[in-house]
């Protein structure tokens, strides 16, 4: 037995607190503590929560602690691991080709692991989407085949229901994409990756609220994801599309902080800035995506509207309107 994960229950009134913690049972190490307290009025809602947040950050915290521990003999599940680890890191080109890297190795010595596929074609349909290789197409084809491989022969996988959602989102077959994350989430009613991913294909459909709402859910049950970043900017994104500018620009300075590497969390809070009478700030943010990224995701709007996607006729005009118009703001030229 590697870890333990300890606990107490104290109730008091109404009210119930439970505290857990996760210790390395060969050194006694405290890997991870957590406190919740929580009304009593639906005890098996309150059980369903504080079960699921802690099932999400033990999944979590154990990845780094194996991943930190000392490598007596490599196999398919270590390199699954520290691809997971890898792929958890704030995105540039070198972390999304760690994370490829590993995953490959762990398909190298075990080619039947669903796992490694499942995840390889996540990760490879993520970078792609996120202008992060230089073999986009490629990435895409090897993606779908990886995933369709797996439900060939595991048709009920959860993790390859999960993977194909990725790449279909990815590959902006948005309505067909819902079908996957809910297959996935049937297994796992608390999969708050899954619950994002839903969450943002139901935005490119043009279900702008349910889309907060799938996103909330999902920080709520793991306010500690690696991907959290991401969710933040989604929900930004919603915000300032719907003109909720004061309310879009905390979301959009949690992401940018979150996920520093990511061009896209500058250049949407720079186009906020510039529609709430703040110029300055906005030109910062700009200048921030040009350093990251050049000129890949804000070029000049008619570039961006033929290399850009934007969604249907409903999602698209909202992003002229908005978000082209705060850049507009700024100086990002028309032609």
């Amino acid at each position: 037995m590697r870890y333990v994960l300890e606990g107490s229950v104290r109730r008091l009134s109404n009210q119930v607190r439970v505290n857990a913690q996760l210790v390395e049972a060969e050194t006694g190490a405290h890997l991870w503590a957590e406190r919740f307290d929580r009304d009593t009025s639906d005890l098996f809602a309150v059980q369903n929560e504080i079960t699921s947040r802690i099932a999400l950050t033990l999944q979590l915290e154990l990845v780094g602690a194996e991943v930190a521990r000392p490598v007596e003999r490599s196999d398919a599940t270590d390199y699954i691991l520290r691809g997971r680890a890898a792929s958890y890191k704030s995105p540039t080109r070198e972390a999304y080709a760690e994370a490829v890297g590993w995953f490959e190795r762990a398909l190298s010595l075990d080619p039947g692991s669903v796992e490694a596929k499942s995840l390889l074609a996540s990760i490879l349909a993520a970078r792609a989407l996120d202008r992060m290789t230089n073999t986009s197409a490629a990435d895409f084809a090897r993606a779908e085949a990886l995933v369709r491989e797996v439900l060939t022969v595991f048709p009920r996988s959860p993790i390859a229901h999960y993977a194909y959602g990725q790449v279909l989102r990815a590959s902006r077959r948005n309505e067909q994409c819902i079908p996957e994350y809910q297959e996935a989430l049937a297994f796992n009613h608390s999969w708050a990756d899954a619950l994002a991913g839903l969450g943002w294909c139901k935005f490119w459909v043009g279900s702008l609220e349910e889309a907060i709402t799938l996103h909330e859910r999902a920080i709520r049950l793991s306010p500690r994801d690696p991907q959290i970043g991401y969710w933040y900017l989604r929900i930004g994104i919603v915000h300032l599309l719907q003109s909720r500018t004061a309310e879009a620009i905390p979301w959009l300075e949690k992401a940018r902080g979150t996920i520093p590497t990511f061009p896209l969390a500058y250049s949407f809070l720079a186009a906020a800035y510039a529609l709430n009478g703040e110029p300055e700030r906005g030109t910062t943010e700009l200048a921030e995506t040009y350093r990251l990224s050049g000129k890949v995701w804000v070029s000049t709007i008619a570039d961006m509207k033929v290399t850009g996607y934007w969604g249907p006729p409903k999602i698209r005009a909202l992003y002229e309107s908005i978000y082209f118009a705060g850049l507009r703001k700024l100086g990002v030229p028309e032609e």
